[in-house]
């Protein structure tokens, strides 16, 4: 029986240890909104060009492995991305996920009825660089909408 047991521990382990090790390298649900709402709150502290700034730096606190802040305005138009800094300034309202779905539309427009939510799409993810299924959680805040979203295992 020790033997099994040995034998368990030498072959298993390490895979059981690799797959949790694995899940924490990706962001979930619950992380996501709690890093919009700590973003929303850093901005009624500080302010949105502060906010702006903080979600620009990539060593900042608002990017955890594949979790990261967006700001947009009210129109879609980046304002900070937090691992695509490319995209500011940009109007990303026609954009389209690999399915061809205008996730950007359901976004602002949920941002503009309910003030906030969750949509699901295809994106690229920035660890694994693969398209992967995505579910993102915004909150519409004054002019503003902050939104983080986490890849689906």
């Amino acid at each position: 029986m020790r033997s099994t047991s040995k034998l368990f521990l030498t072959l298993i382990a390490p895979i059981m240890f690799m797959a949790g090790a694995h899940a924490a390298e990706q962001g979930t649900a619950e992380e996501a909104s709690a890093l919009v709402k700590k973003g929303i709150a850093f901005m009624k502290t500080n302010g949105k060009e502060k906010l702006i700034a903080e979600v620009l730096n990539t060593k900042g606190q608002f990017v955890d492995r594949d979790l990261y802040l967006s700001v947009w305005t009210l129109k879609a138009t980046v304002l900070a991305h937090g691992a695509n800094p490319k995209l500011v300034g940009k109007d990303i309202l026609e954009l389209k996920d690999a399915n061809d779905k205008y996730f950007m539309k359901e976004i602002v427009d949920k941002a503009a009825t309910a003030g906030s939510g969750w949509v699901d799409y295809k994106w690229v993810n920035p660890i694994s660089k693969e398209i992967q299924a995505k579910s993102a959680y915004f909150e519409k805040s004054g002019d503003v909408i902050v939104s983080a979203g986490y890849y689906k295992k």
